[in-house]
């Protein structure tokens, strides 16, 4: 019998119609954990490094995490993983609401999808019972549109769907997968299920999942549940309102909007509006979302509900979570919220990454008043501010004019379009959009966090250290009193230590040592999340989480009958890590690539990050180039893997790092 795993994948060739359901090797379990860790080598083992992203061999791989379905709060993360179109790198976005546990009661891990169909299709999971069903029917339809459509017709509400939208199926750079109450939508995934003619996903399953230990596993969740219950009523002091709570940033619940609107960039991320927030705003945008959000809601097993149900004015009624109600009009320079609500509901029926694609529309605007985008361009735009954004979502989603081009995201348009546009490209990270943020001081920990993390895209990396130091040394005092989710209790003094200013603030503190161990410990962090299917919004991206490396052990050992302890956990999730940096290395990405944006930080130091880049690739047991040495691939039994890099000359025999 198997333990928290299904312990069998569902393959479809897409290209042949096949569909077979493959039991797993145990083992495999036992060396990657599962959800990122073995989907990871999966695409190692049976996806050529020449494989683009429209080839029919790019993998489309949806895989729930180890602990979905389990009693454990908010192991609910569907995982999708692929060759980004925009990257060209192995890219991994993850959405909640029920899909992951839903498949795992079905009876499967995960769903591997090779190939392309001649034509659209959705794939219908219930159980034992899998079909390949035409979707000519679906075609043009929204992403939320579809996931209805599809539970009407198949007479079960608790269906569950993954769909694309238009976007998705006109293969837009940031094409997003939507799903219930949330959406994978980093590096489009929604684009590649576009190209291999999958309109939907949907699944339904009633099968028992075993756990190996189960009156052990609830004991840990007895004391996670108390914990729990005492942060919801106990929010951290001393930090901004959305990182006092725990769960995934609850912007439905949260009105005060003053550290993001005055904070981060607005327009195509270029200035801060430092006075925005006033008092007449304060109240015109509370009672906008007070009316907007009809009922708040949650993923499968969280106790959180960090989403809103949005029925505002006469727009059709939909979920929205977290940063989105935003991303819009601060790109728009619109100062109503309405807006954020309103064309919401659009840009999710059109399946688009709402992070990526509002900066993508800026840039536009941007190009068109510098002249580099000609009146004609625009025509038929309207000059309103509101309309001039939904003209322009209207065009990317369906690659219609100016929107062909910008629908490869502002780094491949931006030099498909040249003249000069390539300088209005200053906010992406191997060729991904960043968060619309601009600071002033370096940030030693948020740099290593851009330059280096497989995922890419910075809100999904940060970690459970705070952002800034506190100004007081009473409120740190106070703050490491009860801080039981540090790896080692050494870190208080680091935290302790740093300042807001003087010798022992940004740049130089936290000392470069100081922040390797921080940010290898937070990256550890969001890779077993990753693994398991946790929200990280539970255990890698908040302040002071219920889940920690403390008691992760604990919950997998007693889901699936192995014995980890903390070092064995962390060995783990190293091995899929370096897999995956060796995937990428595979794909062309080089230290060259492990950049932030220039403009992000006002005050730059150069050779100071370079050496801070090396010093961590280091501490990773990486060469300076960034490539796991052959010493530490072996420790974790991936020898195989520096064969490969040696054959391909990326990794030259003998070479190692040099002494720091």
């Amino acid at each position: 019998m198997r333990y928290g795993e299904a312990g069998f994948n569902l393959e479809i060739d897409l290209t042949r119609g096949n569909i077979e359901r493959v039991e797993t090797d145990p083992r495999i379990m036992g060396q990657f954990l599962g959800g990122l860790g073995t989907s990871v080598k999966i695409h190692y083992d049976r996806v050529p490094p020449e494989t683009r992203a429209f080839d029919p061999e790019n993998l489309l791989i949806f895989s729930n995490g180890l602990l979905c379905g389990t009693p454990m709060f908010s192991a609910n993360r569907t995982l999708v993983s692929f060759i980004s179109p925009q990257t060209g790198l192995l890219a991994y976005p993850m959405m909640g609401g029920f899909w992951a546990a839903e498949l795992k009661y079905a009876g499967y891990d995960k769903v591997i999808m090779r190939g392309k169909s001649p034509k659209l299709i959705y794939i219908y999971i219930h159980n034992d019972k899998v079909e390949i069903r035409d979707a000519a029917h679906l075609k043009g339809k929204g992403a939320i549109e579809t996931q209805e459509l599809i539970r009407e017709e198949l007479k079960d509400p608790r269906i569950q769907v993954a769909a694309i939208g238009i976007a998705g199926e006109n293969k837009c750079f940031t094409a997003s997968i939507e799903q219930s109450r949330s959406s994978a939508s980093r590096l489009g995934g929604g684009a590649v299920m576009g190209d291999k003619n999958i309109k939907a996903i949907a699944v339904r399953g009633t099968k028992p999942l075993y756990l190996a230990r189960g009156e052990e596993f609830m004991k840990v969740m007895k004391e996670i549940t108390e914990y729990i219950n005492f942060r919801n009523t106990n929010p951290l002091p001393g930090v901004m309102t959305i990182l006092s709570g725990i769960g995934s940033p609850a912007e439905m619940k949260h009105v005060d909007e003053q550290w993001h609107t005055t904070s981060f960039a607005w327009g195509n991320a270029r200035v801060r509006r430092k006075d925005f927030w006033t008092k007449d705003i304060e109240e015109s945008w509370k009672g906008v979302q007070l009316s907007a959000i009809k009922r708040f809601i949650s993923c499968f097993n969280c106790p959180q509900q960090c989403g809103g149900l949005i029925m505002h004015k006469d727009v059709p009624p939909y979920m929205m979570k977290c940063f989105s109600k935003l991303t819009y009009l601060m790109g728009a320079y619109v100062d109503d919220l309405s807006f954020g609500f309103e064309i919401g509901k659009k840009a999710f029926e059109y399946g688009l990454d709402s992070f990526s694609t509002p900066q993508i529309l800026a840039f536009a605007v941007e190009l068109r008043k510098a002249g580099i985008f000609s009146d004609k361009d625009f025509e038929g735009c309207p000059e309103d501010k509101e309309g001039q954004f939904n003209w322009l979502l209207d065009k990317v989603a369906h690659r219609e004019g100016i929107g062909d081009i910008l629908a490869d995201g502002t780094y491949w348009a931006a030099r498909r379009i040249g003249n000069g546009a390539e300088k209005y490209d200053h906010n992406t990270t191997k060729k991904h959009e960043q968060m619309n943020i601009k600071l002033g001081m370096l940030d030693p920990l948020y740099y290593l966090m851009y330059a280096t993390n497989e995922k890419i895209s910075i809100t999904q990396i940060e970690g459970n250290w705070p952002q800034a130091p506190f100004p007081s040394k009473e409120d740190r005092e106070a703050f490491v009193k009860d801080w039981p989710q540090l790896p080692d209790d050494r870190m208080k003094q680091y935290f302790l230590d740093w300042e807001p200013r003087g010798e022992k603030a940004n740049p130089y503190y936290p000392t470069p040592d100081m922040c390797c161990e921080i940010v290898d410990w937070m990256e550890m962090i969001h890779n077993i999340d990753d693994a398991i299917g946790l929200c990280c919004g539970m255990g890698s991206f908040c302040l002071k989480p219920p889940y920690h490396i403390h008691n992760y052990p604990k919950l997998i050992s007693a889901a699936t009958g192995m014995d980890l302890d903390e070092k064995s956990l962390q060995r783990l999730v190293n091995r899929s890590r370096n897999l995956h940096r060796a995937v990428n290395l595979m794909r062309g990405m080089t230290r060259a690539d492990e950049k932030p944006p220039e403009s992000h930080w006002k005050h730059r130091f150069p050779e100071y990050e370079e050496q801070l880049l090396t010093r961590y690739y280091n501490y990773k047991g990486w060469n300076d180039e960034g490539v796991p040495t052959r010493e530490r691939l072996e420790e974790l039994d991936l020898a195989y893997v520096a064969d490969e890099l040696e054959k391909r000359g990326i990794l030259k025999n003998g070479q190692d790092h040099k002494e720091n």
